[in-house]
């Protein structure tokens, strides 16, 4: 799940970086997979049973 999360991340950043350039749609994109990614790192510390910080 920690792959996921990554994998969110670059494309959220690659997202907003787009939106820099003038993409109107990326900056919607970039926040969608943000939330994205916090919910895969929150539902792997859930499964983790707390064990390890995210």
């Amino acid at each position: 799940m920690e792959g996921i999360a990554e994998e969110l991340a670059d494309l959220a950043l690659d997202r907003l970086r787009a939106g820099v350039e003038g993409d109107v749609d990326a900056v919607g994109d970039e926040r969608r997979l943000t939330r994205a990614r916090r919910a895969v790192e929150k539902a792997a510390y859930l499964l983790s049973d707390g064990e390890r910080g995210l």
